[in-house]
C-alpha cells in the first residue's frame, strides 16, 4: 500500500493565508523596491504550491478509476483512505482547479479586452505621450511595444507644469520597471489561492511608492512629488476610470496619504507599530519554503506510491 500524501499537502493550502496579513506589514515596513520583490516572487512560490497540492491530491482517488490503473499499470489505487474519502478529495480538488482556471481565462479575456479598447485610444499617436481630449481628469500607463503613458487633458488643467513633470515621471517609472508584469504575477497567483488575494493591494502600494520614489528623485523635490499626487489624487476621486486595463497602473491609486506621508518623511505614519519587518520577511520566506518543502515530500511519497503498486503489478 503507498504512503499517504495528504497531510503534507495541507501546508501549501494554508500558508497563502499568512500572506496577507505579512505583506501589509512589510509594504509600509521595508523599501519599496525590496518589497515588490519579496511580494511578487512569494505570492507565486505560494501559489505554485497550492497549485501543485490540488493536482497532487487529485491523483490517488482518480486511480480508483479502471483507465487511470490501466494508464499507470496500477494493479491497486494509490489511496489509502477508504475509496469514497479519496473520491471525494478527488473530486473536490479537480473542481478548485478548474473554477480556478475558469475565473482566470475569464477576467484574462476582460484584461485583454480593455486593453485593446484603452490601446484603440491611443491609436495613431506614434509618442510615448498620448493625450486624450477628455474632461474627466485620468492618467495610466499601457504596456506593450511601445509602452504608452495616457493622460486627459482634464488632468493637465488640474495640474501645474511642475506637477506635470512629476505625474509623468510617476508613469515612466511604472513603464522602465515593466510593473504590469508585477501585477499581473500576483493577479494569477490570487486565482490560484484565495488566501492570495489579499496580496494584491499591498502589492500595488508597493509599486506605486517605487514610482514615487523614482519621480521624486527625477524631479529633485520630495514635497513638489507629494503634492502632485496629492492633487491628481484630488483630481480623479469621483472621475470614472474608463478604459483602464485592470492590470494598469496609475498615480493616483493606493492609499494616497501614506504615500504622501512617506514622501514627506512622516515617522508617525510610515513606521506603524507592530512586528519586526525582518521577522515578517523571515515568516514569509519560511511560508514560502514550507510550502515548496511540503509540495516536493508529497511528490515523492506519490512517486514511491507509484512504484510500490507497478511492482506488484510485476510480482503478479
Amino acid at each position: 500500500m503507498s504512503r499517504p500524501v495528504s497531510l503534507p499537502l495541507l501546508l501549501p493550502l494554508l500558508l497563502p493565508f499568512l500572506a496577507g496579513p505579512v505583506c501589509r506589514v512589510l509594504v509600509v515596513r521595508l523599501p519599496p523596491r525590496r518589497a515588490v520583490r519579496l511580494l511578487a516572487c512569494s505570492a507565486a512560490g505560494l501559489a505554485a504550491g497550492s497549485i501543485a497540492a490540488l493536482a497532487l491530491l487529485v491523483v490517488p482517488g482518480a486511480t480508483h478509476l479502471r483507465p487511470v490503473a490501466a494508464l499507470g499499470h496500477l494493479l491497486t489505487p494509490l489511496a489509502s483512505d477508504a475509496p469514497g474519502t479519496a473520491v471525494a478529495v478527488t473530486v473536490v480538488a479537480a473542481s478548485l482547479l478548474a473554477v480556478g482556471g475558469a475565473l482566470l481565462l475569464r477576467d484574462a479575456h476582460g484584461w485583454w479586452r480593455r486593453l485593446r479598447q484603452a490601446r484603440a485610444l491611443a491609436a495613431g499617436n506614434p509618442s510615448e505621450l498620448v493625450v486624450l481630449d477628455e474632461e474627466y481628469p485620468d492618467a495610466y500607463v499601457l504596456p506593450g511595444r511601445p509602452g504608452r503613458i495616457v493622460i486627459t487633458s482634464g488632468m493637465l488643467r488640474a495640474l501645474s507644469a511642475a506637477e506635470r513633470e512629476v505625474l509623468l515621471a510617476h508613469e515612466r517609472a511604472h513603464l522602465k520597471g515593466r510593473h504590469h508584469l508585477l501585477v499581473a504575477t500576483v493577479e494569477l497567483a490570487a486565482h490560484c489561492h484565495p488566501g492570495l488575494r489579499a496580496v494584491r493591494e499591498p502589492l500595488r502600494f508597493a509599486l506605486e511608492r517605487t514610482a514615487d520614489e523614482y519621480a521624486a528623485q527625477a524631479v529633485g523635490d520630495r514635497r513638489l512629488t507629494a503634492r502632485a499626487i496629492a492633487r491628481a489624487a484630488l483630481a480623479t476621486r469621483t472621475s470614472p476610470a474608463r478604459c483602464r486595463p485592470g492590470f494598469a497602473l496609475a498615480a493616483t491609486t493606493g492609499p494616497v496619504p501614506l504615500r504622501v506621508a512617506a514622501l514627506l518623511g512622516q515617522p508617525a505614519l510610515t513606521r506603524v507599530p507592530g512586528v519586526p519587518p525582518r521577522l515578517a520577511a523571515l515568516m514569509l520566506l519560511a511560508s514560502l519554503t514550507v510550502s515548496a518543502g511540503a509540495a516536493f515530500q508529497a511528490a515523492d511519497n506519490l512517486h514511491t506510491g507509484i512504484e510500490i503498486a507497478q511492482g506488484e503489478t510485476g510480482g503478479e
